[in-house]
């Protein structure tokens, strides 16, 4: 069986705003269908389109244990974990684009 990757990423509306947690095999792809609105209801309602955090994963496995693990965090180890890599909460789907 050939397994693929995988990514964990969160989404906001604005800086410190309302975030969603997802995990997904094709990360240009399932950003794409949040933008585009072909996806949850929490991401509709409350304009959640901004890509502000990812990781990669080896297996998609592992992304599930990890996408898991951050859902449980409090919203502050949530914030501190985006601020890390992305201070400005600049929206980082353009650079997946290339």
């Amino acid at each position: 069986m050939i397994e693929k990757g995988g990514y964990v990423y969160i989404l906001a509306n604005r800086s410190y705003g309302a975030m969603y947690i997802g995990v997904t095999a094709d990360l240009v792809k399932r950003i794409w269908q949040h933008r585009e609105q072909h996806s949850e209801e929490f991401t509709k309602r409350y304009g959640v389109t901004r890509l502000v955090w990812f990781e990669q994963h080896e297996s998609i496995i592992e992304a599930i244990r990890r996408e898991k693990q951050i859902k449980k965090w409090n919203r502050d180890w949530k914030i501190n974990l985006i601020q890390e890599k992305n201070p400005d909460w600049a929206d980082l789907y353009p650079s997946l684009l290339g």
